[in-house]
């Protein structure tokens, strides 16, 4: 495995198992159990995917040692205030049924994310949470925040893949020393990604598949990434991005994919706003 050195220190493997949309109980359970058992240590999942107690279990009974596994868990917006943070995070740990957590983000950049970030601070020095970082914090907002806190995040997780690359994004927090995170390496399969020439060309070569060509561009540039599947053969594929390399020319070939925009929301559309903020996740 490779691991990126976050800006307080810590280790992160660089490739991960997300849960996002799978549901809570036997199904999430032995999807995560199958990843660490294909050699995932890094899960990512949050209080409103409501499959933390899932995640807990699967880890649970894989038998590994809880120092071996970084466990990424995130804040949602209805808990976001200093009090309602503290409450909210406890939750999250008993749920998930650890003693700590390795990284608890702000899931999402409303509410009063000053006033949680100050109780997110008091939980980090007060070794409960090895690093605390935010998501989908586009870049005004981030370095807004950066410039206003006394501690920087380790991390912004944001929409990352060959149609929305965020280049200029990653560039910024590597200014500031915020890792970039990717969530939805696949774009969730649209625009046809699965089947998309350019990539499917690139993977003919190493004879991988699509998948493992956009884990393999991403792991390259540095960025930590958490594919999803609950298919074992797709969890176990999605590993095994360790053994190529993609040429210049293969990256070069994949920025052309680059539209610079969602496929997914705006966050500055006023409707999302409200519909995120009508969510309620305790």
């Amino acid at each position: 495995m490779k691991y990126v050195t976050l800006n307080n220190g810590v280790k992160m493997p660089i490739l991960g198992f997300g849960v996002f949309q799978i549901p809570d109980g036997k199904e999430c359970e032995e999807a995560v159990l199958n990843a660490i058992n294909a050699g995932y240590r890094l899960i990512d999942t949050a209080a409103a995917y409501q499959n933390e107690e899932a995640v807990g279990r699967a880890i649970k009974r894989s038998g590994i040692p809880r120092e071996e596994f970084f466990i990424t868990t995130k804040l949602w917006i209805n808990s976001a205030t200093y009090e309602k943070t503290k409450i909210a995070f406890e939750k999250s740990l008993d749920r998930l049924d650890l003693d700590y957590i390795d990284l608890y983000l702000i899931h999402q950049p409303y509410n009063d994310v000053y006033g949680a970030w100050r109780a997110m601070t008091e939980l980090y020095k007060a070794g409960k949470i090895k690093a605390i970082g935010v998501s989908n914090f586009y870049s005004d907002r981030l370095v807004d925040f950066i410039l206003n806190n006394e501690i920087i995040p380790a991390i912004n997780q944001i929409e990352t893949h060959p149609f929305n690359q965020k280049a200029e994004e990653q560039e910024i927090m590597k200014e500031y020393g915020v890792q970039l995170e990717s969530w939805g390496p696949f774009a969730e399969g649209k625009n046809n990604l699965f089947t998309n020439e350019v990539l499917a060309e690139i993977g003919k070569k190493y004879n991988k598949s699509v998948a493992q060509v956009v884990l393999r561009w991403l792991i390259q540039r540095e960025i930590v990434v958490i594919p999803k599947s609950v298919k074992k053969e797709r969890i176990e594929e999605n590993f095994n991005v360790f053994d190529f390399e993609l040429t210049s020319k293969d990256i070069e070939k994949i920025k052309e994919l680059d539209k610079k925009e969602s496929l997914f929301l705006s966050h500055t559309d006023y409707e999302t706003v409200k519909r995120l903020n009508g969510f309620e996740v305790e």
